[in-house]
């Protein structure tokens, strides 16, 4: 298959899935308007916005792009799948945080020198993910709200993935194995399981936390 008609393939996977599980779709996600709710992947190609999986409001998009083809047949795919979903209680309890997969380029780690590491007790967890803060915020708070059923449930992932609350927002990045119907699913229910985790640790936390609903995705102001 060319690139060209892999992208074909790929924009008609979104569109399926966007059609099956009642999203949005748009080619190019576009940001809100004026005074209202803010926009998530805003520029993002094949944006998918709703509920992309039970209980998971947010958005998602292409993501990690490379152009492939020859000289008159290029077209841009993507590497990986981002999804996001605000959660403005999330960094009441915890700093922004990042934790990617071990697998990095040498511009990533040079990067993450600038951030402090956070380990946990799991060994697999520490082989597999590097978890960091920014310098100047205590790391304490996220090893508290990592419990040892998360990063079991964490290493069980056969993909390389990256996850974190940055701005506000909890985001989860998917490495994409094929550009198909079914590993977009994959991906969706993935960060579907990795929000409904975070929202129960905030919960065991204390947190203030909201009911689910549209509001994590940007469609609706969250409740007052």
């Amino acid at each position: 298959m060319n690139a060209g008609a892999e992208r074909e393939s790929w924009v008609a996977a979104v569109k399926e899935v966007a059609a099956d599980r009642g999203l949005t779709y748009e080619e190019i996600g576009g940001i809100n308007p004026r005074d209202a709710p803010p926009a998530l992947c805003p520029g993002g190609a094949n944006r998918l916005t709703g509920e992309l999986a039970a209980e998971f409001w947010g958005s998602s998009c292409d993501a990690d792009e490379f152009e492939s083809g020859g000289m008159f047949r290029k077209a841009v795919l993507p590497a990986a799948v981002l999804a996001k979903a605000h959660m403005p209680d999330l960094t009441t309890v915890v700093p922004a945080f990042d934790v990617e997969s071990i697998e990095a380029t040498p511009d990533e780690q040079i990067r993450r020198m600038s951030r402090l590491r956070v380990e946990f007790e799991s060994i697999e967890f520490n082989r597999r993910f590097i978890a960091t803060v920014p310098k100047g915020h205590d790391p304490i708070a996220l090893r508290e709200l990592f419990s040892p059923g998360f990063l079991t449930w964490t290493t069980g992932i056969d993909r390389e993935v990256s996850f974190g609350a940055s701005d506000r927002q909890l985001y989860f990045l998917w490495k994409l194995r094929e550009r198909t119907r079914e590993e977009l699913e994959l991906a969706l229910d993935n960060a579907g399981n990795l929000f409904r985790r975070v929202r129960s640790e905030l919960e065991e936390a204390g947190a203030a936390t909201y009911p689910t609903g549209p509001w994590y995705a940007g469609m609706e102001p969250f409740p007052g």
